[in-house]
């Protein structure tokens, strides 16, 4: 909801200072991509602890593996 928000305040801005319509979309664009990239990130983040579990849950896993012959 708050991109959404983020998007609109975003162009309203841009369309009041004058700006052209292309550097509109450019400007939406851009912060579409920031969007995506700190979401992608944030996600990362908040999967962490799964992603580190199964992490370890591997080199155990490999760890056991080797046995000696």
């Amino acid at each position: 909801m708050f991109e959404i928000i983020f998007i609109l305040v975003f162009v309203a801005t841009l369309l009041v200072t004058g700006l052209t319509l292309m550097s509109v979309f450019a400007a939406i664009g851009l912060s579409l991509l920031v969007m995506l990239v700190l979401g992608m990130f944030g996600m990362a983040i908040k999967l962490l602890p799964w992603i580190l579990a199964i992490a370890v849950i591997v080199w155990i896993f490999r760890q056991g593996d080797k046995a000696p012959r």
